[in-house]
């Protein structure tokens, strides 16, 4: 719903609207235009036609688009620390800042609260109203900064002076339960808010650092926990193919990629569409980032000898059907992995690798023998995430040199450029979209394994006839939906595609 109209409109208070059922959706004119949730009582209507001063038009609104329309007033005016931090001068020590930690969990209603928790609460906001993955809170001696990561990028929200940082810093860490007086040692902890309707998981990191304790936040969006398949944007061959390995009974299905390319919510899509209720579904992860009914999941705890190999050797006795290992990261893990495939147990899991071939190797690395792996690993999915173009600037662009070394020199297909506008927050780029490259383990490649062969020679044999990262970059790209800047950010290209490049399955280029 368009709320652009509001943002210059005075707004109810936060509390009113969310009690009464009511929102202004839009002030300007001579009429005001209000939304009333489905249930709600229409009497409140009366005091809100007397702080307005001018007549209503009621618009009748479901629960659900209520709510989502509530969470964007009121989370649309950004970080605004000047006030704040002026106000923090005035305010009393750091004890009287935290002692006393508001009951509601809800970051739009402390509205009352200390200038430090407005700040911090209006950091968080602004990330999950930006789309962020991650805040970062960087003391320097001359400010602080804070910078938000975008669609996989970095750029800067805000600059606050540096006086605030240690009031900022034990603010966050009293709302992730903890130690304020430890600063000399790294710290993990969590924070559960919510936005409205939206519920945050929060994972919150401190690191002790020359100008102080830099602290990254990592917004886990409970929403995007619940993906299907379907809304991976997967090719058709590629969601079939993975959909394919999930039905096998056991074996090994691998995704690889660098941090941040999505791995974990491809396997938490995986999970969901097996998880029908007929199947015993474990995991054991590092840590545990979104929760799923009806999955039994265990978190990594090294500092008690809860490692992946331990987790993963306790849920084995728990009679699993499928289970899903966080990360396959040492040798023991990968011993213990492929041992459960081979007695019938469908092994999910992660390995950081730069493509999907380079996954054999690796685990072969790992002292895995070959003739187990020939005889396990059913499927190995590569990803990555480009940002998507935005629909309502992008703009063609004329063949130049970068667009000739990602695309070929015979390519004669449109290009497209990021241009920015009001939507897109003058970036150009809104959302990320998937590229993948699945190899299957075929006969030819599982003789291939068996016989110790080296990468190159995978390679040939798994993209003889399916398209790898590059190709696929390469397609998004011919489609509009992302730059040649994007294809290259995140998919190297190291031979020259073939010309014309972007037929199915074409394109011999690695990753």
């Amino acid at each position: 719903m368009n709320t652009d109209a509001t943002r210059g409109a005075t707004r109810l208070p936060y509390a009113f609207a969310k009690q009464h059922g009511v929102l202004l959706l839009a002030g300007t004119g001579d009429d005001a235009r209000v939304g009333l949730r489905e249930g709600a009582s229409a009497t409140a209507l009366l005091e809100v036609r007397r702080v307005l001063g001018r007549p209503l038009q009621v618009q009748p609104l479901p629960r659900q688009v209520f709510d989502r329309s509530l969470s964007e007033v009121y989370a649309d005016a950004g970080l605004d620390g000047a006030g704040t931090v002026d106000a923090l001068d005035a305010h009393g020590s750091l004890d009287s800042l935290v002692e006393d930690l508001p009951a509601t969990a809800d970051l739009l209603e402390a509205q009352d609260d200390a200038p430090v928790i407005r700040l911090i609460n209006g950091i968080i906001a602004e990330g999950a109203r930006a789309g962020a993955s991650d805040i970062h809170i960087e003391p320097f001696e001359s400010a602080l900064r804070v910078r938000l990561r975008v669609d996989g990028v970095m750029r800067e929200a805000a600059s606050l002076p540096s006086r605030i940082a240690p009031l900022l810093v034990s603010r966050v860490k009293v709302m992730a339960r903890l130690d304020i007086a430890e600063k000399r040692v790294p710290q993990d902890g969590r924070i559960s808010v919510a936005m409205g309707a939206k519920a945050l998981d929060v994972r919150v990191s401190t690191l002790p650092a020359r100008g102080g304790e830099r602290v990254v936040l990592r917004i886990l969006d409970k929403d995007q926990g619940t993906l299907t398949l379907e809304q991976l944007g997967m090719p058709p061959a590629v969601n079939a193919a993975f959909g394919k390995a999930l039905q096998v009974p056991n074996g090994i299905v691998l995704v690889t990629g660098p941090t941040g390319s999505g791995k974990t919510t491809t396997l938490y899509a995986g999970l969901a569409s097996l998880n029908d209720g007929s199947r015993n579904i474990l995991t054991v992860e590092d840590p545990v980032e979104y929760a799923i009914d009806g999955v039994g999941q265990t978190q990594v705890n090294t500092k008690v000898g809860m490692t992946f190999a331990a987790g993963l050797r306790a849920i084995l006795r728990q009679d699993p059907d499928v289970v899903m290992v966080g990360e396959i990261r040492d040798p023991e893990t990968a011993q213990i992995a492929v041992q459960a495939s081979l007695t019938g147990h469908l092994v999910l899991s992660t390995v950081h690798t730069n493509n999907a071939v380079g996954a054999i190797t690796r685990l072969r690395d790992m002292g895995m023998e070959p003739f187990l792996l020939a005889s396990t690993v059913r499927l190995v999915l590569a990803q990555r995430l480009v940002r998507r173009l935005c629909p309502h600037c992008r703009a063609l662009r004329e063949p130049d040199a970068l667009g000739r070394q990602v695309m070929g020199a015979g390519y004669g297909g449109p290009m497209y450029r990021a241009v920015g506008c009001p939507r897109c927050n003058d970036i150009g780029y809104a959302g990320r979209l998937g590229i993948y490259e699945a190899v299957v383990i075929d006969d030819t490649l599982r003789r291939l394994i068996g016989e110790n062969a080296d990468e190159d020679a995978l390679a040939r044999a798994a993209f003889a006839r399916a398209g790898t990262l590059a190709a696929s970059a390469r397609a998004a790209v011919a489609a509009g939906d992302t730059t040649p800047e994007e294809a290259l950010r995140v998919a190297r290209q190291e031979d020259a595609p073939p010309a014309p490049a972007l037929k199915e399955h074409e394109g011999d280029a690695r990753v």
